[in-house]
């Protein structure tokens, strides 16, 4: 299968992606991880990417394209993949239609994972990272620690980053709405949008994307 996941910050796509990557045998393809890998190989790609970071710069479109082309082309990408984080936009999009086309083949479904907003807030400003271990991470109402300020595992002081503040949250929020959220009308004007929510146990999300993407795909074979 080959799938794009989209959905506003804070809905759990990282999270979803992984399960439904193992669950499908499909590589998780994020372009987080796209850009770290090409940046630490050094690649040309990599180099130009970096140049427009490291001066604060965005991303052209075409270079983000470059890295997921070429990611796409790999071995085990030949029989599916579960793209995260790529297309951001439409250009991006149309831009990954034409990559396919071009191979003979086209997406079998774009999930769209729903949160409300105020609940997208609540899950990011509600986050607490140990200083000690960012992997140490803590939720003042899902998941809070034992002693208020202090992480569980090793005692590190427990601080919110800047860019989860209420306000940044609700910044990425209008960057989500204005450049990706469009996306998902390009692709429901091509019958591929299959939206499920995303509130509940992340178990629960994973078997009802799974549940929706069979419907899906055997709706489109019929």
């Amino acid at each position: 299968m080959r799938i794009v996941l989209v959905g506003p910050p804070g809905a759990g796509k990282g999270t979803q992606a992984a399960y439904l990557a193992r669950n499908l045998s499909i590589p998780h393809i994020s372009t987080g991880d796209l850009f770290r890998a090409n940046i630490s190989q050094g690649t040309e790609l990599g180099r130009q990417a970096k140049a427009y970071m490291d001066a604060g710069e965005l991303v052209p479109d075409e270079v983000t394209i470059g890295m997921a082309k070429g990611r796409m082309e790999q071995p085990d990408a030949t029989g599916g993949f579960l793209l995260d984080g790529f297309p951001r936009n439409v250009s991006q999009a149309e831009a990954l239609d034409a990559m396919l086309k071009s191979e003979g083949m086209t997406l079998d479904a774009v999930l769209d994972l729903e949160v409300p907003e105020d609940e997208v807030v609540k899950r990011i400003a509600g986050r607490r990272i140990c200083r000690n271990d960012s992997s140490h991470v803590f939720h003042v109402t899902y998941s809070p620690p034992k002693q208020e300020g202090l992480c569980d595992i090793c005692g590190g002081d427990l601080y919110q980053r800047d860019d989860d503040t209420e306000e940044t949250v609700r910044k990425r929020l209008e960057v989500y709405h204005t450049q990706t959220e469009p996306i998902i009308d390009y692709y429901r004007g091509q019958g591929l949008v299959v939206t499920i929510s995303a509130l509940g146990k992340v178990t629960d999300v994973t078997e009802r994307a799974m549940e929706a993407l069979k419907k899906s795909t055997q709706h489109a074979k019929d």
